[in-house]
């Protein structure tokens, strides 16, 4: 694992959602490009971090004026991958390495694909972004 190092400010992140809802967080990973925090908690404290009717997500979207995504956390790759693209049905994942370059490729059912990219290509952007400060993926590819 090429993990990158947590910033003070991510750390400081997830100070407040531990604080604030009693989940673990794992991991805070800042995207500047959309005003979003992305929280990787503990998959059994899912629940917890988001709240019942998400109030704590909106509770931590008011305080900290940044939108809020909570994806259970996986120590492995490929559950990552799957934890990252929850609504679409995965027929397979492979991790290609070429000059020192990592590429996923996620292969989707047809009618996913779509689900899977996301608006603007929004869920891959995310993906790709968790997956390289995780595990140095350089790009994520959807087929």
């Amino acid at each position: 694992m090429v993990e990158e190092r947590i910033t003070p400010e991510e750390l400081r992140y997830l100070s407040i959602l531990e604080e604030l809802t009693g989940a673990l967080g794992i991991r805070c990973i800042m995207d500047d490009d959309n005003n979003k925090l992305i929280f990787l908690v503990k998959d059994t404290d899912v629940g917890k971090a988001i709240g019942r009717g998400g109030k704590n997500v909106k509770l931590l979207r008011s305080l900290l004026k940044k939108n809020i995504e909570i994806v259970p956390y996986a120590e492995d790759l490929e559950s990552m991958v799957r934890n990252l693209f929850p609504s679409v049905k995965i027929l397979g994942i492979t991790v290609n390495e070429r000059n020192g370059e990592k590429q996923v490729v996620v292969r989707v059912a047809e009618e996913d694909k779509g689900r899977a990219i996301g608006k603007e290509g929004r869920n891959i952007k995310r993906a790709r972004l968790v997956l390289q400060k995780l595990y140095g993926v350089s790009s994520v590819v959807i087929r």
